[in-house]
């Protein structure tokens, strides 16, 4: 299978960001390769020691990628955490580049900008740039439902909601922490033609990095058509959060929940 190629955050002590992408893609037999766009020694939300990679840097780890021909061998490239508006100009070179090969590579984009409640945690002039230069770049864009809500200005209350958020960009999307209602949450899934939600019981509290496992495992199965990936990235997550009770995700653990029979989960068409 083609490498993947994953331009977002690492984190040395933690289960999350793009450090936990490439284990999560290895786990689906996917090679890939990241250029970390911020160096952290554990959880930011914890309090974290370390820096974010300067744009020239950044260039030069791209730089070593398409000396390795991996920009050109890529079926697939992720966009997380950037922390610089210089970085998410580099990436939106990237992704250029990779489109102008003409090799068919899937684009995805996570456009981490912030949640609920706290709203915007990336810099304003970081949040416009995603908006504005990797968003419209994409094959698929992977928002939780607060992001999706401020790249449209709309308030995503349901699935309903989401889906017609995500008419309105002209992006098929999979949107991630949707409300569905006091037992459940869910996904909503707009692929250009069709829309579905994907529910799961809401588990009392989730480890950080579930955003990041489901963006992996959606974009690591898009090759079996979306609505599956997006049922087995449901079924993982659920999953994975399951294992990992009050620690990290167990990723040395998905690839046999992978293998495992899909089970939890209501599907249900959307208009």
């Amino acid at each position: 299978m083609a490498p993947a190629l994953i331009l977002s955050s690492f984190v040395a002590a933690n289960r999350i960001g793009g450090g936990a992408q490439v284990l999560a893609l290895g786990a689906m037999g996917i090679d890939a390769y990241l250029a970390p766009t911020t160096l952290l020694g554990r959880n930011p939300a914890k309090g974290a020691a370390g820096q974010e990679t300067s744009p020239d840097l950044f260039q030069g780890l791209i730089d070593g990628l398409e000396a390795e021909g991996l920009l050109a061998q890529a079926g697939l490239v992720v966009t997380g955490y950037f922390a610089s508006a210089a970085q998410v100009g580099v990436a939106a070179d990237v992704l250029a580049k990779v489109r102008a090969q003409g090799t068919g590579a899937i684009i995805v984009v996570d456009p981490i900008l912030g949640d609920h409640p706290k709203g915007l945690y990336v810099k304003p002039e970081v949040a416009e740039a995603v908006a504005a230069r990797l968003v419209p770049a994409a094959d698929w864009i992977t928002p939780n439902a607060w992001e999706l809500g401020w790249l449209t200005r709309r308030e995503i209350r349901s699935a309903a909601d989401a889906v017609g958020a995500a008419r309105g960009l002209g992006a098929r999307a999979l949107v991630t922490s949707v409300p569905v209602g006091p037992d459940e949450i869910g996904l909503a899934l707009w692929d250009g033609d069709e829309a579905r939600l994907i529910a799961h019981p809401r588990r009392p509290s989730a480890p950080n990095g579930t955003g990041d496992l489901t963006t992996a495992v959606f974009a690591g199965a898009l090759t079996k058509g979306p609505s599956a990936a997006a049922e087995l990235a449901a079924f993982a997550t659920a999953r994975m959060i399951d294992a990992a009770g009050d620690g990290d995700l167990p990723l040395s653990i998905l690839g046999e929940v992978l293998r495992g029979r899909i089970e939890g989960l209501r599907v249900q068409p959307l208009a």
